[in-house]
């Protein structure tokens, strides 16, 4: 299968577009997607001096934005913008540093033509960095 840049998808762009790659998706239900730290982001520089660590609250957003891959690349949701809705028990487990590859893996557990819900994890070289559940709202594009 032929997969799409995340920019053909995505409305996002930078400095706000965190994925680079999509690596799998099932349109509809789940996405796979990864963000390659390179340490020149503009956030390390001030999170923290001496210390740069992804801040959670962007892991989130990364999972967000692979969620909204999986929706938008079904035709059902053309010309559509998934919104957050909520965040619920959102989890961090390991920091996540300049020069890692963050792999996103997204699932929708709820998806009608005006909200959904999924669930989605980010890890580093297999080992767990955070666990969020995604709430959004479907609103036209336009």
């Amino acid at each position: 299968m032929n997969l799409p840049a995340p920019a053909e998808v995505l409305p996002h762009r930078s400095p706000f577009l965190f994925v680079d790659e999509i690596r799998a998706v099932v349109p509809g239900e789940s996405a796979v997607g990864t963000w390659q730290l390179t340490g020149e982001e503009a956030f390390f520089e001030g999170h923290f001096p001496g210390r740069p660590t992804l801040p959670g609250v962007l892991i989130c957003e990364a999972i967000a934005q692979v969620g909204a891959l999986a929706v938008l690349t079904d035709e059902r949701y053309q010309g559509k913008l998934p919104l957050f809705g909520g965040l619920d028990k959102a989890r961090f487990r390991r920091q996540v540093l300049p020069g890692d590859t963050l792999r996103i893996e997204v699932r929708m557990t709820r998806l009608s033509a005006r909200a959904g819900k999924g669930e989605g994890r980010a890890t580093v070289d297999g080992d767990l960095a955070a666990t969020c559940e995604l709430m959004f709202v479907i609103v036209d594009a336009d």
